[in-house]
């Protein structure tokens, strides 16, 4: 891409709407960049955090760079109005990419599209390695920007999938579930669930994405032997990650970040039994037995937004979208 050192390519939301991606290409630029930073090329510190005392905000920052791609990036993200209902929320997140070999600016652009891609998608990893054999019934909590594209994802990893449950009270967001399966697997269709507890005890792939204010909470024993529980968002009781044979996470340290509402009377959490970048790397296996109970924890990592933001940027200056501001000019 073509850069001078005082102009910024600016991609703005309806510059990412219109961009064509495959949930395989997406897939693909994830695992690639948990591999990459398993092979110890990549740099992913921890994040910061900042929250007010009465909990009506939260912010964090993050920095990473792909050693793959060779690209230096900081993430932010904002969201106000954790005290209101979702309609009264605002959230803004942004992705600004440096070229680390020309040393120049790549783009700037809203985050949040990359978010709703790059979440399910290490949904779908997490329950690809994580699932037992012969996995056939998967389960999704909650209707908003994560629950939209859960199950097309996790279909791109298990296809042996062959019975899909959601748990939703959202109308609209139930139909813009139905809507993205529809897209991509037209010929699949939605069980609504409304015994939360009884289509638990069937799921072998729990995947919580709801928001802070549901009431939905798996507990432990609703789970069948075998089965794997992945948090997202909210939706799974704090019993599911105490009482599992095995915890996997995206990163042990920011699942004690931001995985707090999940500690013990005591405040505390388990030990991490493996990260998924070791478990994609082929150095260890998440399930070790088939009736394992697996609790996986969805926190993200920066190196998976900068991998598919600069995917996005690339494809992006090939369709030449995006405003160029003379920023330090």
């Amino acid at each position: 891409m073509d850069r001078d050192d005082t102009t910024l390519r600016v991609l703005s939301t309806s510059d990412l709407a219109g961009l064509d991606i495959t949930l395989a290409d997406v897939v693909d630029t994830v695992e690639q960049a948990y591999r990459t930073l398993a092979a110890g090329q990549s740099d992913n510190p921890r994040k910061l955090t900042v929250k007010p005392a009465d909990g009506h905000s939260v912010s964090y920052a993050m920095l990473g760079r792909d050693g793959v791609r060779n690209v230096v990036a900081i993430k932010t993200s904002y969201k106000h109005g954790l005290d209101l209902g979702r309609e009264e929320q605002h959230y803004y997140t942004t992705l600004t990419l440096y070229d680390d070999t020309t040393g120049l600016p790549v783009a700037m652009m809203d985050c949040a599209r990359i978010g709703s891609l790059r979440t399910p998608a290490v949904s779908a990893l997490l329950a690809r390695e994580c699932a037992a054999p012969g996995a056939s019934t998967a389960l999704v909590i909650g209707t908003g920007t994560q629950g939209r594209l859960a199950l097309p994802f996790l279909l791109s990893t298990l296809p042996g999938l062959d019975r899909l449950l959601l748990s939703g009270t959202h109308p609209d967001g139930i139909a813009a579930v139905r809507a993205e399966l529809a897209r991509h697997f037209p010929d699949r269709r939605i069980e609504l669930v409304t015994d939360l507890r009884a289509a638990a005890r069937d799921a072998d792939v729990v995947v919580a994405t709801a928001g802070g204010h549901t009431t939905a909470a798996v507990e432990a024993d609703w789970l069948r032997r075998g089965a794997v529980s992945i948090l997202v968002g909210h939706g799974l009781a704090p019993s599911t990650l105490h009482r599992a044979d095995r915890v996997i996470a995206t990163s042990e340290a920011q699942m004690r970040v931001t995985g707090t509402d999940m500690a013990d009377p005591d405040g505390k959490l388990p030990a991490v039994d493996l990260e998924l970048p070791v478990v994609l790397s082929g150095v260890s296996r998440a399930r070790t037995a088939p009736d394992q109970r697996i609790f996986a924890y969805n926190s993200g990592l920066v190196v998976t937004d900068i991998a598919l933001g600069h995917r996005f940027a690339q494809l992006a200056a090939a369709q030449g979208l995006g405003t160029e501001v003379p920023l330090w000019r």
